[in-house]
């Protein structure tokens, strides 16, 4: 019975409130329009042309967008004088993830080189490509000739056999005897 005695005590004390004294200044809510504290997601369409269902061939999907969160909203832990004063455009604070790197002089002189560089090699791909197109032009021009010269040779040839026979003085041919005609014959 010792129990049920103690229940009420307890409805009792549930019932008392303690009033709620603060030594510091209440700090006003943080506003619901405040961009500064989250960033935003990140979302990227991809569009998709016809396309066969990979899981039944009988089903065709036409051509669509899908949608999807890259990268979750999340909090901005920066203060903005901890994060140097991160550049704000249309309300929202820049992530400092996608932010450029510092440039100093040695870093600029450095991109600047490399992008002399770059122009070069752009220009030396330009004329070596404009050579060897001179080159391939050429090459097949010289393969024509060979195959000309091979057709010319094989005539002059075929020419010089038919002149060496025409040279030739004929033989008379004496079916009476086997000795050579005499010198002196008419």
């Amino acid at each position: 019975m010792k129990v049920f005695r103690l229940i009420p005590l307890l409805f009792l004390s549930a019932c008392s409130s303690t009033p709620n004294y603060s030594l510091y200044p209440q700090q006003p809510a943080p506003r619901n329009d405040d961009s500064g504290l989250r960033y935003p997601e990140v979302i990227r369409a991809y569009h998709f042309g016809r396309y066969i269902d990979p899981n039944d061939g009988l089903v065709m999907h036409e051509q669509h967008a899908v949608y999807r969160v890259e990268e979750n909203t999340r909090w901005d832990l920066h203060t903005g004088a901890a994060s140097g004063g991160a550049i704000v455009q249309f309300g929202l604070p820049r992530d400092t993830a996608f932010n450029p790197s510092p440039l100093n002089d040695a870093v600029l002189a450095e991109v600047n080189a490399q992008k002399m560089a770059t122009a070069r090699i752009v220009l030396e791909a330009k004329t070596l490509s404009t050579t060897l197109s001179q080159f391939e032009s050429a090459f097949q021009q010289t393969k024509t000739n060979l195959q000309q010269t091979a057709v010319l040779r094989a005539a002059i040839i075929e020419m010089n056999q038919r002149l060496n026979a025409l040279e030739k003085p004929p033989v008379p041919v004496n079916s009476s005897t086997n000795e050579p005609p005499d010198a002196l014959d008419p």
